[in-house]
């Protein structure tokens, strides 16, 4: 029996998934095979499929199956980084003359793939805000393979209704991806919303403790699983042993920490709208986000991203990123520490210029599982 049918329960799901008890010793959490090759039983003879652990190593194996369970796909694979497992994803793809729509409000890094390397290669791109259907509807062409998704979105916070997008995009005969990064499958599960493809920073919430760097893709599609596993193994850019070690060991709390990152988070953007110096509060749970309807109907919670606005300007929103104490100031997100950053010159610098260029007053906070009183008093002294 597969260890994804033990429960539809996700806390037991997360904890059970791919964590078979190791058949040798009985430890109940899977060993770190920190192995390169594998003893073969005859020439050809792959003893449980094994060989080499760039094409399959055993840790990697129990995460990747972890990883469909949760997402209630099919095929889970686990790479290097969240940008390695998209760079896959685009080559097995897509070629020469195709076409991409990308959000108007996406990760740096994510922008910087399509902007600097994929367009190199002939693949074509446009911007759209992917939460108004027409203007996504627009920018479809024939041409168009992959409709691309944050939701929430960074770092505005954005709030793309998946159902409606993945009807769009079946109507064009392109595929979704929809990057889950920021609600993690505990909050919110794209494929039964109609995606083809989800993809995530393993280094963020799954991990969850900022001490891992890693990347994945989840389908419900065998044969497109079996595609990009072929590119996997091709191009290399796998997860290791360890790192594969260490994202299972941080799923285990997945579901604790991300009621925790929710329910601070909720509080400290209750906090910054009362703030006589926040101009705007950017998150999904406030009744005034415009996407608020949309995120309760498709989201467990809101999450634990908040953005916010500074009066003053730019400089103003530098000095409450250097004056908090308790937030970190430093990128990424996800972590059980909270973290403050400047997204203009810090995650989101390779956007500047361009559709997707971030307001200059904008902080971003990634809302730790820390006693949410010491956060809300390090924001009012930060904010002065």
């Amino acid at each position: 029996m597969s260890d994804r049918h033990i429960s539809q329960h996700f806390e037991t799901v997360a904890i059970h998934a791919g964590n078979t008890a190791d058949p040798l010793t009985g430890a109940v959490v899977p060993p770190i095979y920190q192995v390169s090759t594998y003893k073969q039983d005859g020439v050809g003879g792959l003893r449980g499929g094994y060989e080499y652990s760039r094409s399959a190593n055993p840790t990697r194996t129990a995460l990747e199956e972890n990883l469909a369970a949760l997402e209630g796909g099919r095929r889970g694979l686990a790479f290097a980084s969240g940008l390695a497992a998209e760079d896959c994803l685009l080559r097995t793809l897509l070629s020469p003359g195709d076409h991409v729509v990308i959000p108007n409000d996406a990760y740096g890094g994510t922008f910087r793939l399509f902007a600097k390397v994929v367009s190199r290669w002939g693949v074509e791109w446009s911007v759209a805000d992917t939460s108004d259907p027409a203007a996504l509807r627009a920018a479809v062409t024939p041409k168009t393979k992959i409709v691309w998704v944050e939701t929430p979105s960074n770092p505005l916070l954005g709030i793309t209704d998946i159902a409606a997008v993945a009807q769009i995009a079946r109507e064009a005969g392109a595929r979704l991806v929809v990057d889950n990064t920021f609600a993690s499958p505990y909050l919110q599960q794209p494929l039964a919303l109609g995606a083809d493809i989800v993809v995530h920073s393993l280094t963020k919430y799954m991990g969850g403790h900022s001490d891992v760097v890693g990347g994945a893709l989840v389908v419900n599609d065998e044969g497109l699983g079996e595609e990009l596993a072929y590119h996997q193994n091709a191009m290399g850019a796998v997860a290791g042993p360890f790192d594969s070690w260490l994202v299972l060991r941080g799923i285990k709390t997945l579901a604790v920490r991300m009621d925790r990152h929710s329910e601070n988070a909720a509080q400290v953007a209750e906090m910054l709208s009362r703030h006589a110096r926040v101009t705007r509060v950017l998150y999904p749970g406030l009744a005034e986000h415009p996407g608020h309807e949309v995120a309760a109907k498709q989201m467990k919670a809101f999450g634990g991203m908040v953005s916010f606005q500074v009066a003053g300007g730019e400089e103003a929103a530098v000095e409450v990123c250097n004056r908090a104490k308790v937030f970190t100031l430093g990128e990424s997100l996800g972590g059980v520490e909270s973290l403050i950053e400047h997204p203009g010159r810090m995650t989101h610098a390779s956007a500047a210029g361009s559709a997707l260029e971030v307001p200059a007053d904008l902080v971003r906070l990634s809302v730790g599982i820390e006693n949410v009183d010491d956060l809300l008093q390090d924001l009012a002294q930060a904010l002065g």
